[in-house]
């Protein structure tokens, strides 16, 4: 039994030996009268566009039904109460005030969005990315993941939007 131990040893011992270790390398042969072939790596160039969730558009009112809203100089704090009870309970999932998610954070965006771009991107975002640049640049900025209608009322996205001026 230990001389079938032994022989299997020593020919697997043989076989690894004989199969690995060897590696021939080939020299790149110049023929007289030819440059020898270089590798050149094209860089990709460096965008400098502004991502659309950074992007300032304040006078840009997207598509939609809310054409024009005048909103009060003071917040309305039981209006922003209410919105951000909304907030909390349809955006969430995808809408983080403090950091990006899955969607963009809403924390400041009056200061990029015009007050019926926001409305009308709650109201209606199918609409919005199909036929608004901006909202066609967040999602592509955002993976694909589109905005879902929540079915959300114009009392309900203004109060989500007066919840929006706290943030």
């Amino acid at each position: 039994m230990t001389k079938t131990i032994k022989l299997l040893c020593v020919l697997t011992l043989g076989l690894l030996i004989s199969c690995g270790g060897k590696e021939e390398k080939q020299k790149e042969k110049i023929k007289i009268g030819q440059k020898p072939k270089t590798e050149i790596k094209k860089e990709e160039p460096v965008s400098t566009e502004i991502p659309a969730s950074k992007r300032i558009t304040l006078d840009n009112k997207g598509v939609g039904k809310i054409k024009s809203i005048t909103l009060d100089p003071t917040i309305d704090n039981a209006m922003a109460e209410r919105g951000a009870a909304l907030f909390k309970t349809n955006c969430t999932a995808c809408h983080k005030t403090n950091k990006r998610f899955i969607g963009p954070n809403p924390t400041g965006i009056l200061e990029r969005r015009s007050p019926e771009w926001v409305m009308n991107m709650i109201l209606d975002p199918k609409l919005m990315t199909e036929e608004d640049q901006c909202a066609k640049d967040l999602l592509v900025e955002f993976n694909g993941a589109a905005m879902a209608n929540q079915n959300l009322t114009e009392v309900q996205a203004r109060e989500i939007l007066e919840f929006f001026r706290t943030l």
